[in-house]
């Protein structure tokens, strides 16, 4: 499929200045008890962003108005799931974001694009008074997750992370420790992949139904490949932090969340080479220690001042009853997608709200510059900085290619 023309560079600039004016968009209509719906585009119709399309098309205070992505085949398969909701043929389909962004009709994207494209598509979207409810890992460099931060609290916008299983996964953990099931915390085993590195994919032909400047956008030009295009872009640096930020998103949010250390990051980072039990070790001011790999109950484990969990007497399995104690959680009903839309309604925030996923991607985005690196790193949580050491410092952004830029 062509992309379409009927925006410039310039005129999407413009429109971006004239929602900047207009911000911060702090009440919307709805918050008055209005029963029209929520309308929404899709941006990044791939294999996660489809699947959370069918999500959304199941709440009927929701119109999906229309979709977008580069791959002419993943936007056909997308409109043809809108339309067969709606019993209509009236979902546009469009090849560049920016004229999802620039619908006025439009107040809210569901972003399902690859890693590298998040930050730039959440801050115009934002920019231009929509509410976004983004995939994770929301961010691929820790710069980007305090930009968006930033900009939803200066336009006034809902912004959800999509780390669902941060609660409906996780939550029997919560519930256990925060319900004293283990005493003090002290320990804490994370077990996701590990991190991205270069792609060395060989050259392949472009084929036709595919914008591969435009998929690549502010990633380093590189020829083509199918994989990337098949959700392979994960295990590769420019794209992605790889299992580490991909799983580690959940994983890590999961153990954060249980540890009530989300609002915040670790002071050092220390990778397996330098670590006393030969994993990657986050150290947190107040002394507890969470490892990346080596633990005995999937993907989370704890240990405390009296005892572990899961029970290892029990074969590693959480199948103990947790403590019956209310945990802040999803507002409104229907998961994490419920809770966005509840959200865009009322105007308060998410659970997964921005600054809590790009708190968690930060924890993810270190670990994979101390495996990088292969050196212990010190870091400032408050100021997000890493301390005296500038060549490791360099990795919290990353350049872009033009004409792409983010600020």
């Amino acid at each position: 499929m062509a992309r379409h023309h009927c925006m410039t560079r310039r005129d999407f600039l413009r429109r971006g200045a004239v929602a900047a004016i207009a911000a911060p968009l702090l009440i919307n209509s709805r918050a008055f008890g209005a029963n029209d719906r929520i309308t929404m585009g899709g941006i990044g119709m791939g294999g996660r962003g489809r699947s959370d399309l069918g999500d959304f098309l199941g709440f009927p205070e929701v119109q999906v108005l229309a979709v977008c992505d580069v791959v002419a085949s993943a936007l056909n398969v997308a409109k043809a799931m809108v339309d067969r909701r709606y019993g209509n043929s009236e979902c546009a389909a469009h090849s560049d974001f920016r004229e999802i962004i620039a619908r006025d009709d439009i107040e809210s994207v569901l972003i399902g694009t690859p890693d590298h494209w998040h930050a730039i598509i959440a801050v115009e979207a934002m920019r231009h008074g929509k509410d976004v409810f983004c995939e994770k890992p929301e961010t691929l460099t820790v710069r980007e997750g305090r930009l968006m931060v930033e900009s939803a609290r200066r336009y006034g916008r809902v912004f959800s992370g999509g780390s669902q299983r941060v609660w409906e996964d996780y939550n029997w953990f919560h519930r256990m420790v925060w319900g004293g099931a283990i005493g003090e915390v002290q320990e804490a085993w994370v077990d996701v992949g590990g991190p991205s590195g270069p792609c060395y994919l060989p050259p392949v032909p472009t084929p036709a139904g595919v914008d591969w400047d435009l998929w690549l956008g502010p990633a380093p030009w590189r020829p083509f490949h199918p994989t990337l295009i098949s959700g392979g872009f994960r295990a590769y640096r420019d794209y992605s932090g790889g299992g580490m930020t991909d799983w580690g998103c959940h994983g890590f949010g999961g153990a954060l969340f249980t540890l009530q250390l989300h609002e915040t990051g670790p002071v050092e980072v220390i990778p397996p080479s330098e670590s006393a039990n030969q994993r990657l070790t986050y150290r947190f001011a107040n002394g507890i220690r969470i490892y990346h790999g080596g633990g005995w109950g999937g993907i989370l484990s704890f240990r405390g001042t009296e005892g572990e969990i899961p029970r290892r007497t029990n074969g590693g399995s959480g199948d103990e009853t947790p403590p019956n104690i209310y945990i802040p959680n999803y507002r409104g009903r229907g998961g994490i997608c419920g809770d966005f839309i509840h959200c865009v309604r009322t105007r308060q925030r998410p659970f997964r709200d921005i600054e809590l996923a790009h708190r968690t991607a930060t924890v993810c985005h270190l670990g994979n510059i101390a495996y990088w690196l292969n050196r212990s790193l010190k870091w400032d949580p408050v100021k997000e900085e890493i301390i005296g050491d500038p060549e490791a410092s360099r990795w919290l952004d990353r350049p872009k290619r033009e004409p792409w830029r983010l600020s």
